[in-house]
């Protein structure tokens, strides 16, 4: 009898050192299988795959501590199917039990949760948890999140060997997070570096500034993994902002519309000239103006292109989904760089292009000198030979056809100094003509609007529309404007101004909801009181695609005294 107890106490050892050769095995292979990974993501999720299975805990989570130190950023499950996980609702931020070790980021093993003076329950449809193991990770002496686990199986407790276990692995699960940082900030730069020299080559090969800014706003949503990005910049005449570009979710919502300084992440960006930064955007309510405050967004960050008080160009706003990742000073240093450079850039292109316009100015002056001094003289002295020689012609037929040349040189003449005046009409000191004021118009209308309305423009408008007509343009331009900032609930306004030989011709299209057939019309019979007042019209057309289209128009001069309505 005693040798079978022997034989039994030597089995029972046998068995106790194979379980421990397996368990550290299993470590090992833990160990190698979290640092194979260089995706911080599928890092994490190694790592509490691992955690969960070293100790055999039926549901394990990872939460990664956020930049305030006292809150959970991150956090990862194992053992809940997704369906549950939905119906759990909001993922835990850190309270109760699980802050205890952000508070207090020490080992803690417990053999019963609702025992803990920091548990106060578990929320709707989540699983009844009893036993529980949490050990802090570290990343070079900084904590950077928890393993949580939880539930034992076969009803056990968690004991010191797998809390030693566990902790064994956290100190390899550092080092492998480490690894993956160091790995996925050198991607990253590499990214950025690469987004620049794109950038770069894109403005040098004289690219469209849209496009620009459009290919700025992709390659910073991209690299930052960001669900939308926009382009923020001042609005002429005002105090608000204005969406000049939108990427991503939603993007034909945001294009286009205007925002106001304060109350909005943006703003504050713009007015502090410096990244502003929020851990989730649909529930802070420092930013809660604004259409992105509406959009159900989780971590954001605003910064501004350039630097100084005169130097902001704008401000680039990225958005991530809710549940993402908070953005971290490792991501805002590079991207504040990439933005400063990609503003630059825009000022070098912006002064290319106005060392064009001087150099475009001064070969339209050339040209307008050409035109004066040898094209309208050598015209004049033609004219001048045709008219002498009309009196010498006796054939009816022959003086009239030289009568008519010199009317039509006539004519030429005039033409040509009407060109002559489009081509000088450009000079800074000379009063805006209707291109300049009408662009200010559309400009300003944004504001009512709530987005910026598309604008061309035809024609000699600056020389050939008499100035009366022209205040007659400028006042329909108004009206129509307002109309469809009042009633026509339009997402989309396109203005066309147009002078021909004869007439000048402005239109409105919106994909409004019409105009009705019964309501007040007093703006709009004041428009065609005013059209009729200069000799020319007013109509109103039903697309049908939808919307409306108002088109006035009025002869280059009036035809009879003007007496706005």
């Amino acid at each position: 009898m005693r040798l079978d107890e022997l034989l039994e106490e030597l089995q029972v050892r046998i068995d106790a050192v194979r379980g421990t050769r397996d368990r550290v095995h299993s470590l090992l292979e833990a160990v190698v299988s979290v640092g194979r990974e260089l995706d911080l993501s599928q890092v994490l999720r190694r790592i509490v795959e691992a955690a969960a299975l070293l100790v055999d805990a039926e549901y394990g989570a990872l939460g990664v501590i956020g930049p305030d130190g006292r809150t959970l950023s991150q956090f990862l499950t194992v053992g809940l199917p997704d369906a549950q996980i939905a119906r759990i609702g909001p993922l835990p931020a850190g309270h109760g039990l699980l802050g205890e070790l952000i508070r207090h980021p020490e080992p803690l093993r417990l053999t019963s949760i609702a025992a803990h003076t920091s548990s106060y329950g578990f929320p709707a449809d989540h699983p009844p948890m009893r036993t529980f193991l949490g050990v802090p990770i570290r990343v070079r002496e900084e904590v950077f999140g928890n393993l949580y686990l939880t539930d034992k199986r076969g009803g056990l407790d968690f004991d010191a060997e797998d809390e030693a276990v566990i902790a064994t692995l956290s100190v390899a699960a550092g080092v492998a997070i480490d690894n993956a940082r160091l790995y996925e900030a050198s991607q990253r730069q590499q990214r950025w570096l690469e987004a620049n020299a794109e950038i770069t080559q894109r403005l040098l090969s004289d690219g469209p500034r849209t496009d620009v800014m459009e290919l700025i706003a992709r390659r910073a949503r991209e690299i930052t993994g960001a669900r939308l990005a926009d382009l923020v910049v001042p609005l002429a005449g005002t105090d608000g902002l204005i969406v000049e570009l939108a990427v991503g979710a939603e993007e034909r919502e945001r294009r286009g519309a205007v925002v106001s300084v304060s109350g909005t992440l943006a703003g504050a960006s713009r007015t502090s000239g410096l990244p502003a930064v929020s851990g989730c955007l649909a529930e802070d309510d420092r930013y809660a103006g604004g259409l992105w405050s509406r959009l159900g967004l989780g971590p954001a960050v605003a910064v501004p292109l350039g630097t100084g008080p005169d130097g902001h160009r704008g401000v680039l706003l990225l958005a991530r989904d809710l549940g993402g990742p908070v953005f971290t000073d490792a991501e805002i240093q590079p991207l504040t760089a990439f933005a400063g450079q990609a503003a630059l850039a825009l000022e070098l292109a912006d002064r290319r292009r106005d060392a064009e316009q001087i150099a475009l100015l001064e070969d339209r002056d050339r040209i307008a000198r050409d035109l004066h001094d040898l094209a309208i003289q050598r015209l004049f002295a033609t004219g001048m030979t045709l008219q002498s020689a009309a009196r010498l012609v006796t054939h009816e037929g022959a003086a009239d056809r030289v009568s008519r040349a010199v009317n039509d040189l006539d004519e030429t003449i005039k033409i040509i100094r009407s060109t002559i005046f489009g081509l000088r009409a450009t000079d800074p000191a000379s009063e805006p003509g209707l291109r300049a004021r009408a662009a200010r118009a559309v400009g300003e209308a944004a504001a009512s609007l709530g987005f910026a309305p598309q604008l061309t423009m035809e024609g000699l408008l600056d020389t050939d529309v008499a100035p009366e007509v022209a205040d007659h343009v400028l006042a329909a331009l108004a009206e129509l404007l307002s109309n469809a900032a009042r009633h026509a609930h339009a997402t989309r306004v396109r203005v066309a101004l147009r002078a021909t030989a004869d007439e000048v011709m402005l239109s409105v299209d919106d994909n409004g909801r019409g105009i009705p057939d019964q309501g007040r019309r007093s703006g709009l019979g004041n428009l065609a009181a005013r059209a009729r007042s200069v000799g020319g019209a007013f109509t109103i057309e039903r697309p049908e695609t939808g919307g409306s289209r108002l088109a006035w128009t009025a002869p280059l001069t009036p035809s009879r005294a003007s007496s706005p309505a």
